[in-house]
């Protein structure tokens, strides 16, 4: 992630795209509706790449004013004019040759760099018909429609411009956390849109898949990936889970096959991310390939990478739609980077793999209440394109103290592979929570046929925590929803982007306190199904303060019997990662 308080291009000239050549141009969200990350354009190669000087410097102004802005996007261009979105999540069209702003539309009016809703973004979605131009892109919880031409909003579309993406959600989500920071996909007159949601112990929103019609903002179709009763997939949940579980969201990035009319969504892991007690099963659509009729939303396919995750493998990016040779004969596929290193590869008609698959069996958990799914699937080929075990072999060895260390730190926690089930004592999880491969996803170069994908080889260490031990209900609400980021003793994370809370008091009022826990702040999404009452004994916990004692957990059940420790990447005694 680069934390970029600007946007900063090396530019020659801007090609115009033409019919024969859809690839001159950067249309859509990575370059096109197959992600390939692929242009054409020639003028900046090999023997000039070093001669680029910077043509100009666009300052968002925006940028948080504690350093933790985060520039994402993948910004579009459309005809010279570069669309994209800034730190602060406003929407801006730029002149693509010269840098000058053509106009700017800021959702947030009033409110600073510190209390906007979110801080995370990857772009916009243009759409034309005609004369009709429109920029459509999401913002806190709404998605918006802005006239390409000057940045204004189309009254015409939703409630003057705006559409609320909680719309269509049967659920009560007047308290749920629904945003989407990725670009949806145009089909036609349609925007199709996955969403993000938070996937911790406390309740989530469910990852509906959603259509809206590009003119109106009208909700066209709905794909449940927490099935309903008498939808595909449905008994391999509880009978209850589609009106209580979440997750299963396609939060990042979505492919279209315009002339087969199929849209491709890889989906995240089912809510809550390393504790499946209350969802017992499969779990149907969760960390799955899902082929869907575009125009209908209509299943054709699916392929579901993990069953039952219980170790946040959600699919980190977009598929990449590419075309194989074998036998002679050239196949359309859709191929799926993983978190764990591997790329599925299926015809795109008919959902069948083109690489054989192996089954393997993996060992149970010793949680209570957890019924880890007894096998996974994983492809023969490719082969993966990060390591797949960490062991005494991968230890680092810059220095004599570093391996020591690693060899001391590792002593009781589980190794040993993928898909070893979370522990209260710890187990390695290697590659990493970020992968294997990470939201940026796979490039294809179409004329060679390579693809290219960054992959990761971090260790990290996983470890649960049984609320049950905690002393206080404050402390246990603490371990279920806030260790995970503010760390298990209340210390930060080491790169910063959380802050310790062990001196909040003299920082903020119980009231800000109660304030930023309900709505958010900054990166930090709001926890409004935390009960007044709940939030009471969470901040007296981490202010140490006494808690009301008269809080029953019979009134104010937890979700889940375990917390976690946070993500902790494995770093030696100097702050280097832990491999060799």
């Amino acid at each position: 992630m680069n934390r970029l308080h600007y946007l900063l291009l090396l530019v020659t000239l801007i090609s115009c795209t033409t019919q024969d050549d859809p690839y001159s141009e950067w249309r859509s969200y990575l370059g096109g509706s197959d992600r390939n990350h692929y242009s054409s354009l020639d003028q900046i190669n090999r023997d000039n790449v070093s001669q680029l000087e910077v043509a100009w410097i666009y300052h968002s102004g925006d940028h948080r004013g504690d350093n933790r802005s985060e520039m994402q996007a993948n910004s579009i261009i459309v005809d010279g004019v570069l669309f994209s979105t800034t730190p602060g999540i406003k929407a801006i069209a730029l002149d693509a040759a010269t840098g000058e702003q053509r106009w700017s539309f800021d959702p947030f009016i009033g409110i600073d760099s510190l209390n906007r809703p979110q801080t995370r973004h990857r772009g916009v979605v243009y759409w034309e018909d005609g004369s009709d131009r429109r920029i459509l892109y999401t913002a806190g919880k709404y998605l918006y429609a802005l006239n390409a031409g000057d940045g204004r909003p189309i009254n015409s579309f939703g409630n003057n411009g705006k559409v609320d993406l909680r719309t269509g959600i049967e659920r009560d989500t007047t308290k749920m956390f629904i945003r989407s920071n990725t670009p949806g996909a145009i089909y036609k007159d349609l925007l199709i849109l996955g969403t993000l949601v938070p996937d911790g112990a406390l309740a989530a929103p469910p990852g509906d898949i959603r259509a809206f019609d590009v003119r109106t903002g009208d909700l066209r179709w709905t794909f449940h990936t927490i099935p309903h009763p008498g939808e595909y997939g449905y008994d391999t949940w509880p009978e209850e889970a589609y009106t209580y579980s979440g997750g299963a969201n396609a939060w990042t990035g979505i492919a279209v096959d315009h002339q087969r009319g199929i849209v491709y969504l890889p989906t995240g892991s089912a809510a809550f991310d390393f504790w499946g007690g209350n969802r017992e099963g499969e779990n149907l659509f969760g960390n799955a390939l899902i082929a869907l009729n575009a125009e209908t939303g209509a299943r054709l396919w699916h392929f579901q990478v993990v069953k039952h995750d219980l170790w946040d493998r959600d699919l980190p990016a977009p598929p990449n739609l590419v075309t194989l040779e074998r036998d002679g004969q050239r196949i359309d596929a859709v191929a799926q980077i993983t978190k764990t290193g591997h790329v599925f590869v299926f015809n795109r008609e008919t959902g069948e793999t083109l690489f054989p698959l192996e089954e393997k069996e993996y060992p149970p958990s010793d949680l209570r209440g957890e019924e880890a799914w007894p096998t996974q699937v994983l492809p023969t080929l490719p082969k993966p394109f990060s390591r797949q075990t960490y062991s005494e072999d991968d230890y680092p060895d810059l220095t004599t103290e570093s391996n020591n260390y690693a060899r001391e730190r590792l002593s009781g926690i589980k190794q040993g592979g993928q898909y070893i089930p979370p522990t209260t004592e710890g187990v390695v999880i290697f590659p990493g929570f970020d992968g294997g491969g990470e939201w940026g996803g796979a490039a294809v170069d179409i004329e060679t046929g390579i693809m290219y994908v960054n992959g990761n080889e971090m260790p990290w260490i996983h470890q649960m925590i049984d609320l049950a031990e905690q002393q206080s209900f404050g402390q246990r609400l603490y371990a279920a929803n806030c260790s995970s980021c503010h760390g298990a003793e209340r210390q930060g994370d080491p790169q910063q982007v959380y802050p310790s809370l062990i001196n909040v008091k003299d920082r903020l009022s119980r009231s800000d306190m109660s304030g930023i826990i309900e709505n958010g702040k900054g990166v930090m999404p709001g926890f409004a199904q935390i009960s007044t009452p709940e939030r009471g004994a969470l901040i007296a916990f981490i202010r140490n303060e006494s808690e009301d004692e008269s809080l029953s957990e019979e009134e104010h059940p937890l979700a889940s019997p375990y917390g976690y420790t946070g993500f902790n990447r494995f770093f030696d005694e100097e702050g280097y990662p832990a491999v060799k």
